[in-house]
């Protein structure tokens, strides 16, 4: 529901979300227009959908729970690289990269600094640096604490480097859109 979504319009539609769909099971068995109702107004209609296909193999190949292992997890319609990882660290407490925008824009300028950020070749290559950075314990603590540092201080415009902890080794410090 984040996924390009402010928080203060997601929490409403989460808590009523969860109410109504406390399990994959509840949500298999809802009715679609209900699903995409509830949904309403976020947007992005095809996750619900996507969502509640997820939540029906989930509980006719899987019993109800969704798979920890990555390769499974990617079999899904609507699950990528992220979600995955996602789903892996915060759900399962497994060692897993994540590369929103949010961490994408961190990693970016922080190790890159240079660059078109949005290329094919760059999204790799920030792969590469998020798989390499997680720890092997605390991984949701870290993971969550790199999406908050994006959105909160290495913020898309303005950030915040006066009160970077990263300022001293950050390539992309003083920050210069014209780098980005």
């Amino acid at each position: 529901m984040l996924q390009q979504t402010q928080v203060h319009r997601v929490l409403p539609k989460y808590a009523e979300w969860l109410e109504r769909y406390p399990s994959l099971e509840a949500l298999a068995t809802a009715p679609e227009q209900e699903v995409t109702d509830t949904w309403y107004p976020l947007g992005y209609n095809i996750r619900p959908k996507r969502l509640q296909t997820i939540a029906r193999e989930a509980v006719e190949r899987y019993g109800g729970r969704l798979p920890a292992d990555e390769a499974t997890l990617l079999s899904f319609k609507g699950i990528g690289a992220y979600t995955a990882g996602a789903i892996r660290s915060f759900a399962f407490r497994e060692r897993a990269a994540i590369l929103d925008t949010n961490v994408a824009r961190v990693l970016f300028r922080i190790f890159v600094g240079r660059g078109d950020p949005k290329s094919h070749a760059m999204k790799r290559h920030l792969w590469t640096v998020s798989e390499t950075l997680v720890p092997t314990r605390h991984v949701f603590d870290f993971n969550q604490a790199l999406m908050d540092f994006g959105a909160m201080v290495c913020v898309a415009r303005n950030p915040r480097c006066l009160l970077c902890p990263m300022a001293k080794s950050c390539r992309a410090f003083p920050f210069d859109p014209a780098r980005e």
